[in-house]
């Protein structure tokens, strides 16, 4: 089984900075094969791609949305996965999860296998 946990979620105006960070654990999770995305889901919307990076980092995924404001990043020794989220704005207000994915395309939903609960970042204008 595979747990993953989010935090660092928040309320913050527009312009401003985030972190948040996924500590992923369980006996059959391993950093070292599966790849790990973000994922959020706004209110009344469908869950969307915002981040993925392959399990050595060699090559990252980002939606069109956040290329450039945000970066994801990972440290397999401490098994966690952050996304560092700047210029937030009212449209960035979601939900976000975090997923581990061990084959399959990255930015679809459909590959991943495991999925934290969510943290809420809310973007005030």
């Amino acid at each position: 089984q595979v747990e993953l946990v989010e935090s660092g979620g928040g309320l913050v105006q527009a312009g401003d900075s985030l972190r948040l960070s996924c500590a992923a654990s369980g006996r059959t999770f391993s950093s070292y094969t599966m790849a790990m995305g973000w994922f959020r889901q706004a209110s009344g919307k469908e869950r969307e791609f915002v981040a993925a990076i392959t399990w050595n980092s060699g090559i990252t995924y980002y939606a069109d949305s956040v290329k450039d404001r945000f970066t994801i990043s990972r440290d397999n020794a401490m098994n966690t996965l952050n996304l560092e989220m700047n210029s937030l704005k009212p449209e960035d207000t979601a939900v976000y999860y975090c997923a581990a994915c061990r084959v399959g395309s990255l930015i679809v939903t459909t590959s991943y296998d495991y999925w934290g609960r969510g943290t809420q970042v809310t973007v005030s204008s």
